[in-house]
């Protein structure tokens, strides 16, 4: 069996952590529940998580495939070197974002999703894991040959070059001596 890739799982959980946590800071604020200052938090804090989480990173097997649109956050959060990279730095950052949310009903879903991300990090940091970006590769096109310097005189399907038969106009020039001279005579 292979090995598990944690940090794809958390990655995935802390991502739909944010969109929780996000939509129950909405329904807080727009509710005016007592304190909904928390709820506010939570709506900051949601999307302050979905814009770190949205950029998956790459695969050890490297069969990675990226989310749409998600070059521009890649970039973001490559920028911030080894405070978005390390696993350890995520876990406690996102166990560290989920503690105020749990003051208040509507966000607290969110911050217990957001707490088993923080979990899920914590095991891929300690089994080495590490995120790297997903960035287009540019590939270039290398040319078999020098190309074509003229183009082909016979009908495709072309038989190999050592099969076809020579022109005359190549031959010129060619010494060729016939080894069986063959007169008319003995015909």
């Amino acid at each position: 069996m292979g090995k598990i890739e944690w940090a794809m799982w958390a990655n995935e959980q802390a991502l739909a952590a944010g969109l929780i946590l996000l939509t129950g800071g909405i329904v807080g604020v727009a509710g005016q529940f007592r304190d909904w200052e928390f709820a506010a938090y939570g709506v900051a804090a949601g999307v302050f998580v979905c814009l770190l989480e949205y950029p998956r990173g790459k695969r050890n097997k490297g069969t990675s495939v990226e989310r749409t649109g998600q070059y521009c956050l890649t970039v973001c959060v490559k920028a911030f070197g080894p405070l978005t990279s390390n696993y350890y730095v995520r876990a406690v950052l996102h166990a560290a974002i989920c503690v105020p949310g749990g003051f208040m009903l509507p966000t607290v879903l969110g911050c217990v999703c957001l707490a088993i991300a923080s979990i899920i990090y914590l095991t891929a940091a300690i089994r080495g894991e590490r995120w790297m970006p997903i960035l287009p590769r540019v590939e270039t096109v290398q040319r078999s040959g020098g190309g074509i310097e003229e183009p082909p005189q016979n009908p495709p399907p072309r038989p190999p070059a050592e099969v076809r038969r020579k022109r005359l106009e190549d031959l010129e020039g060619a010494a060729y001596v016939n080894p069986i001279p063959v007169t008319l005579n003995e015909l």
